[in-house]
Formats: structure tokens, sequence, C-alpha cells
């Protein structure tokens, strides 16, 4: 199965804020915060949500297609992401502007506050996605991540157009777009992503309800953060998958990237929605372990000891056999 994953690639300076946010916050004085906050350290890591996604599925043996657009500077990220199983030469490389980049800084509830510079990302609307499926024999189905929004309703409405299945993930970008850009991003997708929180917004911003949504989509996968995954589909009961138990929780940037990158690439060998959901689920556990998006290290034994404790022998035996 040849998926192609579109969206952010950027660079991550990830802080970390020894007190609460909500400490530093006055209710009657919202309307004109000024606050800087003091960091014990800084960490630069390599990030971006399709990038991210891409790693995953690579270190799951999956060989994504990495589709997006970076400066200059992207030559050592491309070696780090060639090397770890990811197809990158359908990436856009701009003439002017520099990868983009994500300051995020998180406190003690391991809450974030998070900037993002868009720089190449802006050329993402640039590619074409047929260019990428000549290239590789055609695609079964493009993720469309949190990009230049340019580039989402091009690729969106590309996959409409050339009947390619398509994966609707707008996570960062849902803050700046209207209701009617959300409508058409999501409208006939196979899969639609979203957490909690921007699944009530994305009802919000578009006016539809949550059956209505559904019956726009293929499947609505909602991440629950502790609690594990929501997977929905008119007319079958929902399927629910709670995460592993974590050896200790580090950092949470990446996690719903993690989650996106083991469910596709559950999807790429052909098992079933409830593994493939556990499979993202203990990707993303690795993630949360780990100070950074694409530092976690998967070791198969290690991978299969744990997904075993927490799903049972069956479903180790059903993925161990594609892991392998």
């Amino acid at each position: 199965m040849r998926i192609a994953v579109t969206g952010s690639i950027a660079t991550d300076h990830l802080m970390t804020f020894p007190g609460r946010f909500a400490d530093q916050l006055v209710a009657d004085q919202l309307h004109t915060v000024s606050l800087s906050f003091l960091v014990d350290k800084l960490d630069v890591r390599r990030g971006g949500v399709a990038a991210n996604i891409a790693f995953g599925m690579g270190q799951l043996g999956t060989r994504p297609i990495l589709v997006g657009a970076a400066g200059a500077d992207f030559d050592e990220y491309r070696a780090w992401l060639d090397r770890h199983g990811v197809d990158t030469d359908s990436v856009r490389i701009s003439d002017t502007l520099h990868t983009a980049r994500f300051v995020c800084t998180t406190d003690a509830d391991h809450n974030q506050i998070g900037s993002f510079y868009t720089g190449a990302m802006s050329e993402a609307r640039l590619i074409e996605l047929k260019t990428v499926a000549d290239r590789v024999g055609g695609l079964d189905l493009v993720s469309i991540g949190a990009d230049d929004p340019e580039a989402m309703l091009r690729h969106t409405e590309e996959c409409r157009s050339r009947s390619i299945p398509f994966a609707a993930d707008f996570s960062q970008q849902i803050a700046r777009m209207d209701g009617e850009e959300i409508r058409i991003l999501l409208d006939g997708a196979t899969y639609l992503f979203s957490n909690e929180y921007e699944k009530g917004l994305i009802e919000t911003k578009t006016g539809w309800s949550d059956a209505e949504i559904l019956s726009r989509v293929g499947h609505r996968v909602t991440t629950l953060g502790a609690r594990g995954v929501r997977i929905e589909r008119v007319g079958e009961d929902p399927i629910e998958v709670g995460t592993p138990d974590e050896e200790r929780k580090a950092d949470p940037t990446g996690v719903g990237d993690a989650f996106r990158a083991g469910f596709m690439s559950g999807l790429a060998w052909g098992v079933s929605l409830e593994r493939a959901a556990q499979v993202g689920c203990m990707l993303a556990t690795l993630v949360i372990e780990t100070v950074g998006t694409q530092e976690y290290q998967l070791r198969r034994g290690h991978f299969m000891e744990r997904f075993t404790k927490a799903y049972g022998d069956e479903a180790a035996t059903e993925v161990q056999a594609h892991l392998a």
C-alpha cells in the first residue's frame, strides 16, 4: 500500500517551564496578556507533522512517501529521514526560504503554548500529487495534514478529482480555518483524524452535527489522550482502544503524530481497524516517554513485549508477522 504523507516539515524548539501557565493568568486581564516565561531547558529537534508521521511509519517498515516543502537547510534532515525508511524524493526545496520552525513551551502540567513560522512550507501549494503518484506508481491513500492552507485545499481537491482516498487531519491549522474551508477539507475523506477538543471545534465551525460529519466521511478517528482512541463509522458500533501503561511521561509533543503513523502502518499491513489503532497507541506511548518527536527508538522485541502486555497474545501474533 503506497501512502503519501503531506504536511509540515519543521524544526522544533522545545522549552520546559517549571511552573504552571494557569498560575500566571489573571482572569479579568486575559484581553491584555503580556507574559514571558523563564524556561529551564531548550531542545532543538526535528519535527513537522508530516515528517513526524513519516518517520514513525518508516520505523515500522511501511516506506511512506513524504510530501511537503523545505528549505535549502533540509539536507541533514533529509539524510536522517532517508536513513529511517522514508521516501523523501517528493519534498520540494525552496530557493529562498528556510525550513519551517515550531517554538513550543510546556509547563509542569504538560500544557503547551506554541508558535509556528511557515517559511518554505508556503511553497507546498505548488506541489502536484499527480507528479508524486506517477513517480511511485500510484497512491492508495494520501494523508493531508497541517500544512500551508492553500496546499491542504489543493491536495484535497486533487484527491477528489483523481479518486484517491484521503485522510483529513487539520490539527494545528484548525484554529485559523473557517467553517467553509473545514467543510471542503473533510467532505468525502476516508478518515477524519482529530483529538477531542478539535472534534468539538470542527462541529462548531462547520455547523454540522457529529452525525452529519460522520455521514460525510468513511471513518471518524478521535484520539482521547490517556484514554486511547475511538473509531466511528455509520451503522457500526464504535471501536475503542485503550493505551498501554507508560513507563514515564517526558513530553507530549508529537504523540498524535505517532498514533497516526502506527494507525496508517496498520492500514498498510491490512490488519483490522482495532489492530491498527493498537499499533498507533503503542507507538504514541513510546513518544510520550521521550523528549522530541523523532528521538524514540523502536526496538522490535521491546515493542512487542509491551504490545502483548497491553493487548494480548492474539493481537501480538497478528502484528508481529508484519513488524518482523
